[in-house]
């Protein structure tokens, strides 16, 4: 495929080049393609995928992304093409949508206008670009196809086995694998085939022997009774013509069989395994054929999976394997029917988000023997997923692994912190060659991994240790010249893989592993400055819009596993500031239009609930959760489980969320209630003054906390400000002695806070502490990820995490925004603000993040009293700088003052420094200090 460009000659006589790169963004969710000579690759959020499937969204919104090597390159219109085939889009021929050629400057989030799409169509598309550096050609074709809309789309019954097997453990909780299998025959060359498959709680889909796809635990978790998601997969090459066929699929428990069943009250649960699949047959004369469960379909339990349950892992026995039970012709006259059973009761809905997948191999680093003959692996890396295994021994030898994330001081596996998981595999010999195993349907959170029965002497090259997480790409950067701070950065990126499960858990090695509310209000956005998690946070806002109850109430678990709906303020809050990143990094307003009905309808039950007489809203249910003790020593074996609910919390962040509805309302166009918001925010702040400051200058109890939120959320009356500044200054400095004392209310404002007060340099130290409280002392202390606690060496194991994303904070976004100076002033980075702190302690930060628009990368260094900033920003896009002096011929680009040059367009002395706006491009600035 030939890359589509425009030539042009710049003043040194260089061919200069623009190519489009262009997406389909679907509800949100975004495709990509770029227009290189290489094949058409989809990008789910810049996830790869081949030419996306099945997608439920009959309106689809459009982007693309120019490269351009020419500076300050800007689209002025475009004009997109969309056709019902190849044929016609190569012809020029937009039968479902000719935009026509519109002016706009905008180059995201095009919504299609075209004809209604139906279920099953194949849609193909292209646009051409005008820049004000010329026009590209038309770029290559792209293409999705439509999945089922309807539900009377879905041919088959759902079958399976709603009843206990003598095979299954009801009161662990464990079930053996069930087994369901069919052969039919195609008699007539297949064009296409596609299934479309629901298998709850998860499934692997074989034909002929071999498995479609290489997702594993799908398809994502939800709320079964609410809503269910379908996987599609292109199964053509596993048909030919004139073959007899068979299809057979394992179904796990995932989370539609709890975990733990003697909870009912706690936990919830949604029966037995299940499924509901079909796979259409397109014949190349133009005739279909329609394969569907019904009671056809054979099943049987009696297979090598023996139990299975997401918190104590899955029991393989060799000898029982089945055979070629995926394969035509086996033998199942001993099966049971397939039983048609009640459907889960959720809307049907395709999967837009990316599967989970097994993204990286890690080997171990050694393998020690132990006093009675077992043997500790240790992979150096703590992570979430499983082991793969080589193993050679006599038939019917039981080989146990058990995982634990760290050691007791005497080597052992230290496995209290996991509750009662069992997080424990067992692989029984079949006893013939080599064989090789791995885990179906669990996965475990564990550095260490203790291997028991294990015939002969285990080597390192016979395991391998899988990582598994949500299908999404890596598209951040960050190095600086401090290596702790860069430990500190890989320790985030690790802890945060591990707990994206389709969802996004807590912990993954526990028995909880729960997607609660309060751990991401924050870090989802910094966590977006390192993983393309958008469409993952898009699904993520809808199990919480569907978890709502009818009056407004949210839980602090969504999807509601776990019946947690304790009316507060800051766990429920984060559906309000997930939806307000995810606007401020993609651009998304229909993100705010999906759910800004069900936002308000919480933010009205919790005020008309608990404001009492003096206007405070009253309910908190956890606090500042989990706040460092005053020492290490102090919190040694102590239960960290404590709540200590405050007003002055709630009273804050309702505060702060009216700011952000009153933001969202003028965003949607709604004045009235925009008004609203602002009035009730305007009333709060005189009623949270007269509550909560002191006449001492500070707010409640002079914690850190405390005071971060009345300054951060503007709470504070001017007058007051310089006051309330020294106190948290004084906290920490003196009483802390340069450390934090927050616990994960507060850790999520302090960076940007200190920042915002001219303390960069402040916020650098307590980044870099390597002494307690700080990420640096866990890193001082083995971690590889981020702990539960700041005290996660010595607290009590009832409540101790290794593998954590909580109290992160807002350090990630520091990092990238504040640190490296890249942040979204305006429609998804289209505008950039690039305002780097040039602290006096690294002298080296570089940094790069993928936007809508394409990478944006900031690279500085500093070297006796120069300072040399490297720069680089997508085409369509804008910059401002930031320079940290006032003197604008100090400031050259390539040797040329930018009060004369050419390619700055403005330029202005601003306060502490100078400011100068770029347009795209790439710049080499050196400023004299």
């Amino acid at each position: 495929m030939k890359a589509m460009e425009i030539n042009r000659m710049d003043k040194y006589g260089q061919r200069k080049r623009q190519a489009v790169q262009f997406l389909i963004v679907l509800l949100g969710t975004i495709w990509s393609s770029v227009v290189q000579a290489k094949p058409i690759v989809y990008d789910l959020c810049t996830e790869q995928l081949q030419n996306p499937q099945g997608i439920d969204v009959a309106k689809p919104r459009l982007s693309w992304k120019i490269q351009a090597d020419e500076r300050a390159t800007v689209q002025e219109a475009y004009h997109i093409l969309v056709a019902s085939s190849p044929e016609k889009l190569q012809q020029n021929i937009g039968d479902l949508w000719d935009s026509g050629k519109q002016l706009s400057h905008n180059s995201i989030n095009r919504l299609y206008a075209g004809k209604l799409l139906q279920s099953r169509d194949q849609v193909f598309w292209k646009v051409r670009v005008y820049t004000n550096k010329g026009e590209t050609g038309w770029s290559e074709p792209a293409r999705w196809t439509m999945g089922l809309l309807h539900y009377k789309d879905w041919v088959g019954r759902w079958i399976g086995f709603d009843r206990y097997f003598p095979t299954d453990d009801e009161q662990q909780g464990r079930l053996a694998a069930r087994y369901f299998r069919k052969e039919f025959k195609t008699a007539k060359k297949v064009k296409t085939a596609t299934a479309y498959i629901m298998g709850l709680g998860l499934y692997e889909l074989y034909i002929n022997g071999k498995k479609m796809g290489d997702q594993v635990l799908a398809p994502i978790p939800t709320d079964y009774s609410k809503n269910i998601k379908y996987n599609v997969l292109d199964v053509t090459q596993a048909l030919s013509e004139g073959q007899q066929h068979a299809i057979g699929v394992m179904l796990g428990n995932g989370r539609f069989y709890a975990m733990r069943q003697t909870k009912p009250y706690k936990i919830k649960t949604f029966g037995f395994p299940k499924m509901l699949m079909q796979i259409e047959v397109t014949y190349a004369d133009g005739s279909t054929e329609t394969i569907k469960t019904d009671d056809s379909w054979k099943g049987t339990t009696t297979g090598p999976i023996t139990a299975n349950n997401e918190y104590d892992g899955e029991c393989y026995d060799a000898r029982q394997e089945l055979g070629q039970w995926t394969n035509s012709g086996f033998d199942d006259h001993s099966w049971l029917k397939a039983n048609y059973v009640q459907e889960p009761g959720g809307n049907y809905e395709a999967q837009l988000g990316s599967m989970m997948k097994v993204m990286r191999d890690i080997s171990p680093v050694s393998i020690r023997k132990r006093p009675g003959g077992s043997y500790i692996i240790d992979f150096g890396q703590n992570f979430s997923g499983w082991v793969k295994l080589r193993v050679h021994g006599q038939r019917g030898t039981a080989l146990n692994l058990r995982f634990a994330e760290s050691l007791t001081a005497t080597g052992d596996l230290f496995t209290t912190n996991l509750r009662d998981a069992k997080a424990t595999d067992q692989y029984i010999l079949r006893g013939e060659s080599m064989e090789e195993w791995e885990p179906h349907f669990t996965y475990h959170g564990f550095r260490y991994v203790e291997v028991s029965g294990y015939p002969g002497e285990p080597k390192k090259e016979n395991f391998i240790g899988r990582l598994v997480y949500d299908d999404m790409a890596n598209v951040g950067s960050f190095a600086s010249s401090n290596p702790l701070l860069n430990q500190i950065h890989q320790n985030a990126w690790w802890g945060i893989a591990s707990n994206y499960k389709g969802i996004p858990v807590d912990c993954p090695q526990r028995n909880e592993r729960q997607p609660w509310l309060g751990d991401r209000p924050v870090s989802a956005y910094g966590e977006n400055f390192l993983f393309d998690n958008a469409n993952f946070y898009r699904k993520w806002l809808d199990d919480i819009r569907l978890s709502q109850k009818e009056d407004g109430a949210i839980p602090d678990v969504a999807p509601a596993f776990w019946k947690y709906y304790s009316d507060n303020i800051s766990w429920p809050g984060t559906y309000l500031f997930v939806a307000d990143m995810l606007y401020q990094q993609t651009g998304d307003t229909m993100i705010l239009q999906r759910h800004y009905p069900y936002m308000k309808k919480w933010m009205d039950y919790m005020q008309s609930r608990y404001s009492n007489t003096a206007g405070i809203i009253t309910k908190d249910s956890y606090g500042d959760w989990c706040f460092p003790p005053a020492s290490i020593e102090a919190g040694r074996g102590k239960i960290a489980d404590k709540k200590y609910p405050s007003a002055l919390i709630s009273s804050a962040y309702y505060y702060q969320l009216l700011q952000v509805m009153a933001r969202f309302s003028a965003l949607l166009g709604k004045p009235a209630e925009q008004s609203d918001f602002l009035s009730r925010a305007v009333g709060l702040r005189k009623n949270f003054n007269a509550a909560f400051y002191q006449a001492e200058g500070y707010y409640g109890s002079n914690t850190l906390t405390d005071n971060l939120l009345a300054l951060q959320f503007g709470l504070v009356e001017e007058q007051h400000q310089e006051r309330l500044k020294e106190h948290i200054l004084s906290i920490i400095e003196k009483k802390n002695k340069g450390h934090l004392s927050t616990g994960v209310i507060g850790t999520q404002w302090i960076m940007r806070s200190l920042t915002a007060m001219g303390r960069a340099d402040l916020a650098y130290k307590i980044a870099t502490n390597k002494t307690y409280p700080s990420w640096g002392y866990m890193v001082e202390n083995g971690a590889t990820t981020i702990w539960e606690l700041w005290n996660g060496n010595t607290a009590h194991p009832k409540m101790n995490s290794q593998n954590h994303v909580m109290m992160l904070g807002d350090l990630l976004v520091w990092l990238y925004e504040d640190l490296a100076g890249i942040k979204s002033e305006g429609n998804a980075f289209q505008q950039i603000r690039m305002q780097p702190q040039f602290l006096a302690g690294p002298n080296h930060i570089q940094a790069s993040y993928g936007s809508s628009f394409g990478p944006i990368e900031s690279s500085w260094t500093k070297s006796n009293s120069v300072l040399k900033w490297r720069v680089s920003i997508p085409a369509n896009t804008t910059a401002e700088l930031y320079f940290p002096t006032g003197d604008l011929k100090a400031i050259r680009e390539h040797g040329i003052p930018v009060d004369q040059h050419q390619d700055i367009q403005q330029f202005e002395k601003a306060a502490s420094g100078s400011k100068v706006l770029i347009g795209s491009g790439t710049y080499q600035f050196t400023i004299n200090l």
